[in-house]
């Protein structure tokens, strides 16, 4: 199978490439600055089987070009904006524009990655049947998205002359998903290569290393995912016949930012660090998103605490290096 992938260099997109091609098949892999990430396509996994290619997700001549002769397109890349028409444009009019690029190239399977924060305020126990209530603009162009992708399941009579080529209420072959990722970290996968875009990991590790008050929020916290993991999840699916189906993507444990700066203490010990805890009422009972399906339909559930301590190692060492420079 021959793969496209946006964003396939990013936080997320490393570790789908590097599953993709583990798995036998080939990936064509967008990426707005690839100079960025010199050692990706140096990669001892890539030899042969990744082709990166420079550019954006509103690049449509070039998404065409490179879309054609591809089996599946999975879309990680996120365009952003600081209004809601500019992130209509760069967000969800890129998606759909993908979409429709990627079903008259004959993709035959079609992934898009939107979020937790499509589904808005959290009520626990909220799995994928619960209605989206998107609360800030990056939740609704991720909301917008799905129901583009999940909504695109025919064309419609004369429009933009589309009934000469597809035919009146043609059907659409290319089975469409949809992952929402919760809190997903990475090891960056080469020297050069991605991490998580939040910097609280950052933040707390750099806070330790140089012995001063960590500030979090009391029960704060939520259940990470790794990178590594998530993209057992997007091979899955791609592998799949499935079509039209929401998956969430978090790990079946909760942890608190509190937990994770004891954590970096560990691996710090001669810190001189105290955590300062807001307390803003939060309950000690956490609210959690009930990650049963991908379990029932992939096998896939992911107690992700030993990757985390590994990713905890991980900030802490480089805020080390760090001090020292």
């Amino acid at each position: 199978m021959k793969v496209f992938i946006t964003g396939g260099t990013g936080n997320i997109g490393q570790y789908v490439t590097l599953a993709v091609v583990e798995a036998g098949h080939e990936a064509v892999v967008l990426s707005r600055s690839p100079e960025k990430h010199s050692s990706f396509a140096k990669h001892a996994s890539f030899a042969e089987k990744v082709k990166l290619v420079k550019g954006a997700i509103t690049d449509y001549k070039l998404l065409e070009d490179y879309i054609k002769g591809c089996d599946a397109v999975i879309h990680i890349a996120l365009g952003w904006g600081n209004d809601p028409v500019s992130m209509f444009y760069n967000d969800t009019a890129a998606t759909v524009n993908l979409l429709m690029i990627s079903e008259r190239a004959g993709v035959e399977k079609f992934i898009y990655t939107s979020s937790t924060a499509a589904m808005g305020h959290m009520r626990n126990g909220m799995d994928e049947t619960a209605a989206n209530l998107p609360l800030d603009l990056y939740g609704s162009t991720k909301s917008a998205g799905e129901a583009y992708v999940l909504g695109f399941t025919k064309y419609y009579g004369n429009d933009a002359g589309l009934s000469s080529i597809f035919g009146y209420n043609a059907g659409v072959k290319m089975k469409r998903n949809v992952i929402r990722p919760g809190y997903t970290y990475s090891n960056p996968l080469c020297p050069d290569g991605s991490t998580e875009p939040d910097a609280r990991f950052r933040n707390i590790a750099e806070a330790v290393v140089n012995s001063k008050t960590v500030t979090l929020t009391k029960h704060d916290g939520t259940q990470f995912i790794s990178a590594a993991e998530i993209a057992q999840l997007y091979l899955k699916l791609i592998e799949s016949d499935k079509n039209g189906e929401v998956y969430l993507a978090l790990g079946n444990t909760f942890t608190t930012w509190e937990e994770i700066a004891k954590i970096a203490l560990e691996f710090y010990p001669k810190s001189k660090s105290e955590i300062a805890l807001n307390d803003l009422g939060w309950g000690s009972e956490p609210y959690m998103y009930n990650v049963k399906k991908m379990e029932r339909d992939f096998g896939l559930s992911f107690d992700s605490r030993q990757p985390l301590r590994e990713h905890i190692r991980w900030c802490v060492e480089r805020a080390r290096k760090l001090r020292q420079s």
